[in-house]
């Protein structure tokens, strides 16, 4: 049976520590989908929250496509098609969850698709000023790679792909610099295990960039984003 714990008053709002409790019950499996959520009144006993409180963290939960509501039938999980995996605060609460890396693998999926593109439109449409905050930001990873600062190198490789995304000159792409932003610092994170720091990658993707070599940049940025070069273990596709 599926159990939560008790909120207290604390910085962050009621709805949503509980809607956080309820969330990663359901992205870690806990809660399977088509699963009914216990009543209203269950709940809040649960919880030890208002209804108030505990509709506001349904419309947050049913916002971000994890469950519905229907009169009479009461309140759902919904199938994983229906989440909203780039909505920043599932990425957030996605975090330290046992089994998630399904997901990275996952993301790792998504970067492929579209992170040459956009090194290829950096080296093409960034302003000089955006040239200028790339080019120091890989000057900080090559001083964290030498000096293997982890925490330096997740730091500054972090803001250097968002960088690369806000400067490809399309408003369509700005979002994955900015929303991703939270799950892109895990990835880094565990990729960056054991001194792996990848800079000769990512000094092809810099210099690419600042050649204004799209070709160089796109097939820089897909070497980058090799298997081999990322820290994951194999998961099962079951």
């Amino acid at each position: 049976m599926v159990t939560f714990t008790l909120v207290a008053e604390s910085s962050k709002r009621i709805h949503v520590q509980v809607a956080r409790q309820i969330a990663r019950k359901i992205l870690s499996g806990e809660l399977g989908q088509g699963t009914k959520l216990p009543s209203e009144l269950e709940l809040c006993e649960l919880f030890g929250i208002s209804r108030t409180a505990l509709r506001e963290s349904m419309k947050l939960l049913s916002a971000k496509g994890l469950i519905a509501s229907r009169p009479k039938v009461g309140t759902k999980v919904l199938t994983r098609e229906n989440w909203h995996f780039l909505d920043p605060q599932l990425l957030e609460w996605l975090q330290d969850l046992a089994g998630t890396e399904v997901f990275l693998h996952q993301f790792l999926g998504l970067r492929k698709a579209i992170e040459p593109e956009a090194c290829a439109l950096a080296s093409m449409n960034a302003t000089m000023e955006q040239r200028k905050e790339i080019s120091i930001l890989f000057q900080n990873m090559t001083k964290a790679a030498l000096e293997d600062d982890e925490m330096a190198w997740a730091e500054n490789d972090l803001e250097f792909h968002c960088k690369i995304f806000q400067s490809t000159g399309n408003n369509f792409f700005v979002p994955f610099g900015n929303i991703l932003s939270t799950i892109f610092k895990r990835f880094i994170d565990h990729s960056a295990e054991g001194g792996r720091y990848c800079l000769d990658e990512h000094r092809a993707i810099y210099e690419a960039i600042m050649t204004g070599n799209s070709i160089q940049a796109k097939h820089a940025s897909a070497s980058l984003l090799k298997d081999d070069n990322q820290r994951l273990a194999a998961v099962s596709n079951g």
